[in-house]
């Protein structure tokens, strides 16, 4: 980076430290310093060390800010002593604010060798904030070329990393040009653009960089720092940004946060365990945090551009000033929602788009202004931390699998709350689910498995369906319930999304809404005909187990209504191997479902066949008579088991009940015709025997055949009482007996 320029236009005149900033003796106690109170005259160990490292920090400090001439590492026995002092320090409890002043300019200043310059920088870890005046001072170094260029690579990195940690950033957005000019060195680049990320807002973006950013792609193609850069000021300013740029979302920037990942982690943890005060610190945030990692630490709202005790103090001051209509409104004074109506257009989203994710009125900011920049801002985030946090991606991370867990659960909650899926969350997921094991964090994972956004059934197959599939018929009776319950879930989003879009739609969008429509029907057909594949299996599987048939029903209760419910011209029925195992359930729970799933299918197909037939076009679909043909088999299976006991004759279904006379015969079952209808079925015998005691306490044969005629009814009866609704209307809308003697009873009633 070759560009002189005077300092002196950089540089700021040093300035006293904040009244309520930490001072050395505060960051060596773990809390501040309070002259009111006396100084015990007894010292633990731990404080006696901690006062040996203060003393051995002031003098390293002391040494660094006289350092006049150039100093060599080799055979200098004092400077390497306070380099390790300060390395020692900073790597396990960082550094306080008032060190980074004087390492960051010696640093830069070029007085000391690289590798000792290079050491420096690695170890300038905060124990709290950075000083935004040590960082305004460090940049200016930049301009008289003192230090090398790898030194100058490192520092962009170290000040992206420690973005968050900066506790104020008005001074650095006004040095934007500045670091916009440095674009031109190839190097450099990737990280500036990084940098310029973080930094932009809307009065950033002019023509003349635009323009420039343009030559820089024609110089070095299609670069991805330069993409996301770009993209944000097409965001910002689509007016200006004519060209076309990919969609889709990607990594952009390199991670920079290499050479201090460890350090940050094992500070957090150390300083969150020992330092009171440091909760309220970090990030000018005074809420405490679990274990503090990079993006957990981000969950929360900075206080950007000033520290709160200052804003009791100028509240009434800059009244005026903060709501005028041409300033911005600090996002950590959103308090009520009341506040967010008022200002919601003056609202500046703060640098750590992660703090979104736990604050309900930003969230709902979200919701009322679609505003793009926001939306890539969040996306580029959580894209980035999904990546680097995966525990079962990054083998070192696997320690970290709670923390993992928790953000996830983050992630989905916001999900709901915004009623929409974030598209970094899809790519991670379609990356990440082949290396799945189907253990680490199968709730949230399965959880956001169902926000997936509507795609197209190739890519989906791909990604989605055949790695879930490969884990569920290799995995538990449990992992199976949640892998339906999760795509059950999906399906409900899609068609919660289909119903309010078509809402939204006026009849002139008619057309584009049934091409939009159209792979809307393919796509979720695919899904079901995937879940019904996986169904049928897994039901073999597990021998047909109860549970997991109540979660397959479940499923297809959702399916059963996608037309009258949904306004979606779809229904597909359950496949045979879901159908029958649920039709000689053992569990009255299950058959019961069955009967009202099947009772809303009628519902449906009868509504349909009425529009049809009115010439009432719905959205231009009609339905297969496939579809008619195989609910009318699955009808005369069912009316036939519980009914007319004639299912082993009737039954027309290419896998149904039909057999022989002779092979029933074989059986030896007594009654074999009557075994499934509603007083012998094996789901059905328990409220038979039940209904026999009440009927006829005195009566201990327990004699089924006397439940005929009359006492037929009576039982039907006392059946309806006992909650089986789903039987009820089943039975209502498909016995033409029962559904005469209701409609009679229902018009007795209302005369």
């Amino acid at each position: 980076m070759q560009r002189r320029q005077s300092s002196e236009t950089l540089k700021k005149p040093p300035q006293a430290h904040h009244k309520n900033q930490t001072d050395l003796s505060a960051w060596r106690k773990g809390r501040r310093t309070d002259p009111e109170k006396s100084v015990q005259s007894h010292q633990s160990p731990n404080d006696q060390e901690n006062d040996s490292e203060q003393d051995s920090l002031e003098e390293a400090l002391s040494y660094f800010g006289q350092v006049q001439d150039r100093v060599s590492l080799r055979k200098n026995n004092v400077l390497q002593k306070h380099l390790t002092t300060v390395e020692s320090v900073a790597l396990q409890r960082g550094l306080p604010p008032e060190g980074f002043d004087v390492l960051l300019k010696v640093a830069l200043s070029g007085k000391l060798a690289d590798t000792v310059n290079t050491r420096l920088l690695k170890s300038l870890v905060p124990a709290s904030v950075i000083p935004e005046t040590s960082v305004v001072s460090a940049v200016s170094w930049l301009c008289v070329s003192k230090c090398s260029d790898n030194i100058q690579l490192l520092f962009l990195r170290w000040l992206i990393t420690m973005f968050d940690f900066i506790d104020h950033k008005e001074e650095l957005h006004a040095l934007y040009g500045f670091f916009f000019s440095f674009l031109q060195d190839e190097k450099m680049c990737p990280y500036v653009c990084h940098l310029l990320y973080l930094l932009t807002r809307k009065e950033s973006v002019k023509p003349f960089r635009i323009r420039r950013l343009l030559d820089l792609q024609v110089k070095m193609g299609m670069q991805p720092h330069l993409q996301a850069l770009l993209s944000l000021y097409k965001l910002f300013c689509p007016e200006l940004v004519t060209i076309t740029l990919p969609g889709k979302m990607k990594t952009y920037f390199k991670n920079s946060e290499g050479p201090w990942k460890a350090a940050i982690n094992t500070v957090r943890r150390r300083n969150q365990a020992n330092s009171p005060v440091f909760q309220t610190l970090v990030l000018g945030t005074a809420q405490p945090q679990s274990r503090k990692r990079k993006w957990n630490t981000q969950l929360m709202i900075p206080a950007s551009s000033t520290n709160r005790n200052d804003l009791e103090e100028d509240r009434e001051k800059n009244c005026v000033k903060l709501y005028s209509r041409d300033e911005s409104f600090p996002v950590e004074q959103l308090q009520t929602f009341s506040q967010l109506l008022q200002n919601i257009h003056r609202l500046e989203f703060p640098s750590q788009m992660g703090s979104v994710l736990t604050n309900p009125l930003l969230l709902h900011y979200m919701n009322c202004i679609k505003d793009e920049s926001v939306y890539l801002r969040l996306y580029y985030w959580m894209g980035q931390t999904l990546q680097e946090e995966c525990t079962w991606c990054v083998a070192d991370n696997s320690q970290y699998e709670e923390e993992f867990k928790d953000f996830l659960e983050t992630v989905y909650k916001t999900e709901c709350f915004l009623q929409e899926g974030f598209s970094s969350c899809e790519e991670f997921l379609y990356k990440s689910l082949p290396l799945w094991d189907g253990v680490c964090c199968r709730s949230q994972v399965l959880r956001l498995v169902s926000w997936i956004p509507l795609g197209t059934f190739s890519e989906m197959k791909s990604h989605l369906y055949d790695p879930l599939a490969q884990l569920f018929f290799t995995s538990s009776l449990y992992f199976k319930c949640s892998v339906i319950e999760s795509l059950k879930e999906l399906l409900q989003n899609w068609l919660n999304w289909h119903v309010i879009h078509l809402d939204s739609e006026s009849d002139s969008q008619v057309h584009s809404l049934n091409t939009t429509l159209s792979g809307l029907v393919n796509t979720v057909a695919e899904l079901i005909h995937f879940v019904g594949r996986i169904s049928t299996v897994a039901l073999r599987l597990e021998n047909n187990h109860l549970f997991l048939l109540y979660f397959i029903l479940d499923f297809y209760e959702t399916v059963c209504d996608m037309y009258l419910r949904y306004n979606l011209p779809l229904l597909i029925m359950p496949p045979a191997g879901v159908f029958y195992p649920a039709l000689l359930s053992m569990d009255s729970v299950n058959l019961n479902q069955l009967c009202y799933i099947m009772y809303r299918y009628r519902t449906n197909l009868v509504a349909a066949k009425e529009n049809d037939l009115s010439k009432k076009k719905m959205l231009q679909f009609k339905f297969s008579s496939q579809t008619y043909q195989e609910y009318n088999q699955y009808l005369i299976a069912m009316v036939g088991c519980l009914w007319t006991s004639s299912a082993f004759q009737k039954d027309t279904h290419p896998q149904g009940l039909r057999m022989d006379d002779e092979l029933l015969k074989k059986t030896a079952v007594k009654e074999v015709k009557t075994s499934f209808n509603i007083v012998n079925h094996p789901a059905m015998m328990g409220y038979a025997v039940r209904f026999l005691q009440q009927a006829w306490p005195d009566d201990t044969t327990f004699n089924f055949s006397l439940i005929k005629g009359r006492r037929w009814d009576w039982y039907l009866e006392y059946l309806y009482s006992q909650g089986l609704e789903g039987l009820k209307v089943f039975i209502e809308s498909s016995i033409n007996r029962v559904s005469q003697a209701s409609r009679s009873k229902a018009e007795n009633v209302q005369v």
